[in-house]
């Protein structure tokens, strides 16, 4: 696992240097096969290091690392159990974590929010490191790879762990550009049509991925 918990606190650095954690506040954790590689309690995400990174099994049983892993270990474990995904990103990012103190649901507002799976859902307040809470945001994130979290943060997840941190950053952006617009009036919100479309023209164009331009005439 030695990769992998350098991959993770090399993505404490990224998301702490974004400005989407502070101090010890979230973690985040990497799985390969039946082991994650998960941030330590109490650490301070910037200043990481590969040795810092607790290692467990899917049981939560501690395997490796000096460091006993983040209290919200539970929520880590729950997403890797229900959705089968390969890493989690937990973070009390300020957009979102606002944006959780009022909101029941972020709806739909730029088609880029599809990388998200639709409109975010907010998941109810419980307490840090609960079962309570691992639950409402494990049913919060259905067909979704991004959750806000009442009065709390953020969560995303992915099928590795640049695509979590990703859809973190994704989410912090929408969250900042829904903030932005309600202070001048009501966002306007994109309806199962609107979005259909983009699907379809993202499919017929293979938007976002590079191709040979064509040649002049």
């Amino acid at each position: 696992m030695a990769c992998e918990r350098e991959a993770v606190a090399a993505a404490g650095h990224e998301l702490a240097a974004a400005g989407l954690v502070i101090g010890t506040s979230g973690n985040l954790s990497l799985r390969t096969e039946d082991r994650v590689a998960v941030t330590p309690t109490g650490a301070v995400l910037a200043e990481l290091e590969a040795a810092d990174i607790a290692v467990v099994g899917l049981d939560g049983d501690h395997v490796a690392g000096e460091l006993a892993p983040t209290s919200e270990l539970g929520l880590h474990l729950g997403i890797y159990g229900r959705y089968g995904s390969r890493a989690v990103v937990h973070t009390h990012a300020p957009m979102a974590t606002a944006l959780g103190l009022v909101l029941d649901e972020l709806p739909c507002v730029h088609y880029e929010m599809l990388g998200l799976g639709g409109a975010v859902r907010v998941a109810p307040y419980a307490t840090f490191g609960s079962a309570e809470l691992a639950d409402a945001v494990l049913d919060a994130l259905a067909g979704r790879t991004a959750a806000l979290m009442a009065n709390h943060g953020a969560v995303a997840h992915g099928p590795d762990l640049a695509a979590a941190v990703r859809a973190m950053q994704l989410l912090e952006w929408v969250c900042a550009l829904y903030w932005r617009a309600a202070t001048i009036g009501t966002p306007r919100t994109l309806d199962a049509d609107q979005l259909d479309a983009v699907v379809e023209t993202i499919d017929a164009l293979d938007y976002g991925a590079p191709r040979a331009a064509e040649p002049p005439r």
